[in-house]
């Protein structure tokens, strides 16, 4: 039987570093630094060969320059040794203008923090859910004629859509008023294009579902993570089960797995090759 064949391109999914000015801890607890410095050490142990790191938002937990600048100097090297760009999205907790200057060297303006970028054919698309001042996410119509436009021609291996608040529903209640607000006119836009996954963060546990028959793939947080089995009305967030979430593009479809930032201990271990001449 012939090997089935490598992904064309493998995207590096981290989301919701929460990262604070001078490195201080989450909640008083959460060394978040700490988490994000593991989430890339993780990266590079894998041996993977990473096309891209996709950070869908809440890159720092009170838009603070400092902590965007703290982000930039864990990031960058890795990159660097990976040989591959930062798609940086912009999360509720983001400030655009301190983002721009910390982690893009740009100008600090307030415009939303939309971006193209194609790797080998693969176009990844950036947008912006956030609205300055509300935890709930929303598009505004410039937005959505913008995202038109980029999608009106395919690309060669089709487009990743990155963006902050999930276009799903959220079994968490107390999220609820956070949700994507404008999901309805984003799958109209992306009925029939050639988008053939999103990404998201937000929830801060893995998710996964559709908009418009496109997969949805929602990463952990790497700062703190979600209880889903908490209590009906509440939020119970846990200093444990972050990870990193793979895309994996296939010419056919994209494959989605987690690389959780603590590694267990190894229980066997069988050689490239062992199985081929084995029925398992």
């Amino acid at each position: 039987m012939p090997n089935p064949p490598a992904p064309t391109h493998v995207l590096a999914h981290l989301s919701d570093t929460h990262l604070l000015a001078g490195g201080a801890p989450m909640h008083g607890t959460v060394d978040t630094v700490q988490h994000l410095r593991r989430a890339l050490e993780r990266l590079e142990e894998s041996q993977m060969p990473i096309d891209a790191i996709i950070h869908t938002g809440d890159i720092a937990d009170l838009g603070e320059l400092d902590a965007y600048r703290r982000v930039r100097e864990l990031v960058e090297p890795v990159a660097e040794r990976l040989d591959c760009p930062v798609v940086w999205v912009a999360g509720n907790h983001d400030s655009r203008g301190p983002l721009r200057e910390g982690l893009l060297g740009a100008e600090p303006t307030t415009e939303p923090l939309d971006s193209v970028l194609e790797i080998r054919g693969l176009r990844i698309v950036a947008l912006d859910t956030s609205v300055p001042g509300a935890g709930h996410g929303d598009l505004d119509p410039e937005q959505l004629d913008w995202l038109r436009d980029v999608l009106a021609e395919p690309a060669e291996h089709g487009t990743v859509l990155a963006l902050h608040h999930p276009p799903l529903p959220t079994s968490v209640r107390v999220l609820e008023p956070f949700q994507l607000r404008a999901g309805d006119a984003l799958a109209e836009v992306l009925a029939g294009t050639d988008v053939r996954s999103i990404l998201s963060g937000h929830f801060h546990y893995s998710l996964q579902g559709s908009l418009a028959g496109i997969p949805v793939t929602v990463a952990p947080a790497t700062s703190y993570t979600v209880r889903v089995d908490a209590p009906h009305l509440g939020l119970t967030g846990v200093d444990g089960d972050q990870a990193i979430a793979l895309a994996l593009v296939y010419p056919q479809q994209i494959a989605s797995a987690l690389l959780p930032l603590d590694a267990p201990p190894t229980v066997v271990t069988f050689p490239d090759g062992y199985f081929d001449d084995r029925d398992v």
